[in-house]
């Protein structure tokens, strides 16, 4: 009688995986000839790409594998080699090893089969993790100084996409503009000729704020290739996504002696003279932003803790070129970034915070009010309606966490598509969306008394007598969260001590 199997076919990126790649037929075919010396079947098969050996155990594939390898009917895994298994850079990623011990699984190899749950199966399971780790470090290093190599004698041994704005570079022609850098010649015309902000030069050229300061600030525009920073690789700075799919690491500045400076162009868009006058109009730019002033009192004192009403979003501040102060929901201002548009108005700062000042000072000092609060509170902690919506809702949750799983399991035996999981999926996470915020809305609180809500709410008492800079740091001490639309406020939250609430503060500037 054939032993049931499970095979393991992995490779470390998409490219590896591509239909014109020999690397997934390769270990299909080994694990089929290693499957019929044993007389084994195989009983599923997983194919995983774009996942690092030193990130399997973050991957649903893997957590699937070691699931299926606790039924007994499951005799083993085969794979091409130990490194496909694993290559593990820290001795968290040795405990897939002790899955195979403790559900008595084999592991399957071209050269014969290791029992990690005996002794030898042990030692060996233990030195070829360690040589596998070992082995991608090595190829790591040999990969990274080859493309060193190229990056010193002014090649690009990276892909197209990495290329700066408006630069192209081919083998046989090296470095060249192409015909967007033009755009780029344009914005450094337009910043040395005058006072000019990005947000202007960026709409006449085309191109995005944020992405023409970085533009601005590169050499390759003078001709010169300046590379000054690099990928962190050690084992601390890696990067994986929740499903163990490879992730960028972060950059980190070169030392000295390993910045990398060639003129790969000869005659650059922009002079030398030029790009050094631009750079210090941009370092006085960037020295006069409020943003790196210390001294700097935003104007808006509920700015970051205001939410809209109607939809939801954040409420940023706008002020208009006649000095007019007001407050706006995001997606008012930028329905591209949200995908609609609010319906409500554009709301005057002189208007709407008198309104949020007489609440914190006034009605949440109010000993009637809270009372009214305390109660509200008790109230829906014994309503049996929010206790049976609570169990209904959970149970959705649990139903939907299921029926994902069992989306996942058919497109992975190969029964749904790609885009047909994909549309699934979303639907799903929509739902539990949804459904989560009901919990939210209805899960248990904790006991509250007008005493512990009156001494929260002291601070508020002297509210009408403090300073901008003084309510924001109350605003953000307690989590504040107002709910307004069209000047009017729909509803006041703030952070009460653990467990009463988990409100969530938002204080950046961008808000």
């Amino acid at each position: 009688m054939s032993k049931k199997v499970i095979e393991l076919i992995r490779v470390s990126t998409a490219r590896q995986a591509a239909a014109d790649k020999a690397s997934i037929p390769a270990q299909r075919a080994a694990n089929r000839r290693t499957s019929a010396t044993h007389g084994l079947e195989i009983f599923k098969s997983f194919e995983i790409s774009d996942v690092s050996g030193a990130a399997v155990l973050h991957a649903p594939e893997i957590r699937e594998m070691i699931e299926l390898m606790r039924s007994p009917e499951i005799h083993g895994v085969v794979t091409k080699e130990f490194s496909r298994l694993m290559r593990p850079e820290n001795f968290d990623d040795y405990q897939l090893l002790q899955h195979f011990a403790d559900t008595k699984t084999i592991l399957y190899l071209p050269e014969g089969p290791i029992d990690l749950g005996s002794k030898m199966g042990r030692l060996m399971g233990g030195v070829r993790a360690l040589f596998a780790g070992v082995e991608r470090e090595e190829i790591r290093e040999r990969v990274w100084g080859a493309k060193e190599a190229k990056r010193r004698q002014g090649e690009n041994p990276q892909s197209y996409i990495t290329l700066p704005y408006g630069v192209g570079y081919r083998k046989d022609l090296g470095w060249f503009y192409t015909p967007s850098s033009e755009k780029i010649r344009e914005a450094f015309r337009l910043l040395l000729a005058g006072n000019i902000g990005y947000n202007e030069i960026a709409k006449r050229t085309g191109v995005t704020s944020t992405g023409l300061r970085i533009m601005l600030r590169n050499p390759i525009y003078t001709g010169w290739r300046v590379i000054d920073k690099k990928r962190d690789t050690s084992p601390s700075a890696s990067k994986h996504k929740r499903d163990g799919r490879q992730g960028d690491r972060p950059k980190i500045q070169r030392a000295p002696d390993e910045i990398i400076r060639v003129k790969v162009i000869d005659v650059g868009l922009v002079s030398e003279a030029d790009f050094q006058q631009a750079q210090q109009i941009m370092d006085v730019k960037k020295k006069r932003h409020w943003r790196t002033n210390p001294d700097h009192v935003s104007p808006y004192a509920y700015h970051g803790h205001l939410s809209c009403s109607e939809c939801g979003e954040l409420v940023y501040t706008y002020s208009n070129a006649r000095g007019g102060l007001y407050y706006v929901c995001k997606a008012k201002q930028y329905p591209k970034s949200t995908d609609h548009k609010c319906a409500t108005t554009y709301m005057r700062r002189e208007i709407l915070e008198p309104q949020l000042d007489a609440v914190f000072g006034d009605r949440l000092t109010d000993p009637a009010f809270l009372r009214a609060l305390v109660q509200e509170h008790e109230r829906r902690m014994d309503d049996p309606v929010s206790v049976a919506v609570l169990t209904r809702v959970e149970t959705e949750i649990s139903a939907l966490a299921a029926k994902r799983e069992r989306v996942l399991g058919a497109y992975f035996d190969g029964v749904i598509t790609g885009p047909d999981r994909d549309g699934r999926l979303a639907g799903i996470e929509a739902e539990l969306k949804v459904n989560q915020g009901l919990l939210a809305q209805h899960k248990p609180a904790a006991p509250m008394t007008t005493e512990v809500l009156d001494s929260i709410c002291w601070t508020f008492h002297d509210w009408e007598f403090l300073n901008v800079q003084d309510k924001r740091r109350i605003l953000a001490a307690t989590a504040a969260d107002v709910r307004v639309a069209n000047s009017s406020i729909h509803g006041v939250y703030i952070n009460l001590p653990e467990p009463c609430s988990d409100e969530i503060t938002r204080t950046d500037k961008d808000s």
